[in-house]
């Protein structure tokens, strides 16, 4: 006989659900649960004692986490996810059309279905603990709410609140949901079950929200919603750039429910659901969310434990520096001692952090004590003391060979036996910085992105010599970090580099043949990059992109080398937003093309050619080097080379990543796509061998 989810006990003539699956670690639904909830509500009507009811989790951390995704999977048709959102409203109606008061207890995430779940309460009270967070995040999969979320969020905290919350995706803190309504208490955890059985003690609550004038007015007609509908649109089409269909979809259903009523909402609510699982978009995000699920549960690398991580020590105070000493402290919750040669580093590092969680006490995500302490986990040094305590250095300094050769020996010298040496570095191969050191088995690469704070992605690279406990370790760290770490091996540019390096170089042949800066970036945010390849340049730094570039081409070959006209952007000292001189001109206006960079590359700017062909001369190129990168060993995986493109270089999220973007077109598509450039362009742009043999083969990477 198997566990239940849902048990019922009765306390002072109130009855208490509580859901808690068996062997998980959070809360999920499934549809397999809306029997055993009938019953159980069956057993409720049929026992006067009980005046009122109240829902919470058996889980000590997790309300309920959302619906189980790989619900979906067995989902061969529309029809069929359509039959999964009208299974989970049903289920949901019969709760809110209870006769007795239903209180949800909220503690830790409470997100898509389980926010769903909870709409259907007749009242929330929520802890205000830091864990706890509302939100409908399915557009991050492509998808919309399935289960009444789209028709009861705007009914209780107003079309506006409701439609930023949907179409973002957002999580709202306690507080933040206690302000909008969508909760009518916050309380300490201590008191949240009593809290919730005095609420449902009284009888059914009226609506938390409270309502200005001004939103009245703008909800309360239908011209005003229409502005608000229109206003909405227009936004997410600047961010989605049509990409992704969930969030216009979303938009529609919404109003559905509006116009015409809640029953035609929610039957235009399942059958967009439907719709939209079939959809190759949702494939791909919700596979990106299964990989990334997946790694998160890998704790060991061939077989070995990580060994003890309790201090982290970081050498340089820069920008890189101080962010990796910021996410150590402030997610990872570790002590970080920095070494710099100066005090000003050590001070800058210190303000970075200072910067960051001020702008979080101003928002009101964080409270001054809980700043104050985690700013008392950084501490500075200009010397190596403190080195012997920490479990793990990581090397942040400029690009370098002999210093870092130093600082390995120094920290191999003051640290403790079992003390790693981790190098930030993105472009000097891990092996040559390990040359010389006592213990080369405690050298690895880990590599994080700028800014530090925001990039989720970080690149492990063991040599040849380095230890899989080492490997275990910084892969530890790199998740408590909040990063999401693959490991790539020791060469060139890595992964991310290496891919990158081909689309930045064609980018700038670009420019050089004409094509305006906006013009170009414009086209690759269409495409569905974040920032354009120029800007990315200018963020990034070209003093920095151009030291990478010789290293790519003498271990991996002429098609690497960048065009020599950039050459003169670095005499002029035109490094980008480091100095407040790029390709753009960083001013209080805004960033337009600088037109000085034209007259230096003495170009005459004009459009020629389609958008489409330009980001497809870009991304082609990285196509074909990610396709070598994994034939080269570089990564283990289609899966990784995915996370790694999509998370370090913000590779368009809706096609899955590369790999998963050739196998979504075919494989014999890609190869014809860049036979065809080659004509064209060039031969650069011709497949390689593993590419050409895989389409002759009929194989892909899924």
């Amino acid at each position: 006989m198997t566990e239940a989810t849902f048990t019922l006990s009765i306390n002072d003539g109130i009855g208490l659900i509580t859901m808690d699956v068996p062997g998980e670690r959070m809360n999920t639904l499934r549809e397999s649960f809306a029997g055993e909830l009938r019953a159980l509500l069956a057993e409720v009507r049929n026992n006067p004692a009980i005046k009122g009811l109240v829902l919470c989790s058996g889980k000590p951390d997790s309300f309920v986490a959302g619906a189980d995704v790989r619900m979906l999977e067995s989902c061969t048709s529309a029809g069929a996810a359509a039959a999964l959102s009208r299974a989970g409203q049903e289920i949901f109606t019969e709760l809110e059309r209870l006769k007795l008061p239903l209180i949800a207890a909220i503690h830790g995430p409470c997100l898509g279905g389980g926010l769903e779940l909870a709409l259907a309460c007749h009242g929330r009270v929520c802890s205000d603990a830091d864990i706890t967070r509302l939100g409908l995040p399915e557009v991050q999969l492509g998808l919309i709410p399935g289960s009444g979320g789209t028709q009861r969020l705007p009914r209780e905290v107003g079309l506006m609140k409701a439609l930023d919350m949907m179409l973002t995706g957002k999580q709202l803190r306690p507080k933040q949901a206690l302000k909008a309504g969508l909760v009518h208490d916050c309380v300490p955890e201590s008191i949240l079950l009593s809290t919730a059985m005095a609420m449902a003690r009284q009888g059914k609550p009226a609506s938390a929200r409270k309502t200005d004038l001004k939103t009245k007015a703008l909800e309360g007609n239908p011209l005003g919603r229409k502005l608000v509908f229109d206003q909405a649109l227009s936004k997410l089409r600047g961010k989605t750039q049509g990409n992704y269909p969930a969030p216009e979809t979303l938009l529609e259903v919404v109003r559905t429910g509006l116009e015409q009523g809640s029953e035609a909402g929610y039957q235009a609510e399942a059958t967009a659901f439907g719709e939209l699982v079939m959809t190759p978009e949702s494939a791909s995000l919700r596979r990106l969310f299964f990989a990334t699920t997946e790694m998160k549960k890998e704790t060991t690398y061939q077989g070995a434990e990580p060994g003890p991580l309790h201090r982290v020590g970081v050498l340089g105070g820069g920008l890189m520096g101080g962010g990796i000493a910021f996410v150590t402290a402030t997610r990872a919750g570790m002590p970080v001692r920095i070494k710099d040669i100066k005090a000003e580093g050590i001070n800058q590092a210190m303000a970075t952090a200072h910067r960051l969680l001020n702008a979080k006490v101003k928002k009101k995500h964080l409270r001054r004590p809980e700043m104050n302490r985690q700013l008392a986990l950084l501490s500075g040094t200009l010397d190596y003391s403190g080195v012997e305590r920490a479990d793990l250095v990581v090397e942040a300094v400029f690009e370098d060979l002999a210093v870092k050769r130093d600082m390995v020996q120094q920290v191999q010298q003051h640290g403790a036996a079992h003390t790693i040496f981790a190098s930030n570095t993105s472009s000097i191969p891990i092996h040559q910085i390990a040359e010389g050191a006592a213990d080369p088995s405690r050298v690895v690469g880990l590599h994080y992105f700028s800014p530090v704070e925001k990039m989720p992605l970080a690149e492990i690279i063991p040599h040849a010599g380095t230890s899989p406990e080492t490997v275990a370790t910084v892969l530890k760290l790199a998740r408590a970090q909040g990063k999401t770490p693959i490991v790539v091996k020791d060469s060139a540019g890595f992964y991310v580099n290496r891919i990158l390096a081909p689309y930045i170089n064609e980018a700038a042949r670009l420019l050089l043949e004409g094509e305006p800066i906006e013009a170009i970036d414009r086209a690759l945010v269409k495409y569905g990059f974040p920032v354009g390849p120029i800007t990315l340049l200018d963020e990034v730094g070209l003093d920095v992109a151009v030291k990478i570039a010789p290293v790519l081409e003498a271990e991996l070959g002429s098609r690497f080398k960048a065009p020599a006209a950039l050459n003169k952007l670095l005499e002029a000292k035109r490094y980008g937003k480091k100095n407040g001189r790029g390709f753009y001109a960083f001013d209080k206006k805004g960033k337009p093309a600088d037109p000085d960079m034209y007259r230096l590359l003495g170009i005459t700017p004009k459009a020629q050619l389609p958008a489409q062909d330009m980001a497809e001369r870009c991304t082609l190129q990285m196509l074909n080097e990610a396709a070598l990168a994994l034939a080269d060993g570089v990564i283990a995986s289609p899966r990784d080379g995915d996370i790694g493109a999509v998370f370090g270089i913000g590779y368009p999220p809706f096609t899955g990543g590369p790999f998963h973007h050739m196998h979504q077109q075919g494989i014999a598509s890609i190869v014809a796509k860049m036979e065809e450039y080659a004509r064209k362009y060039g031969e650069r742009f011709a497949p390689c061998e593993p590419l050409r043999d895989m389409a002759k083969a009929g194989k892909s990477y899924y």
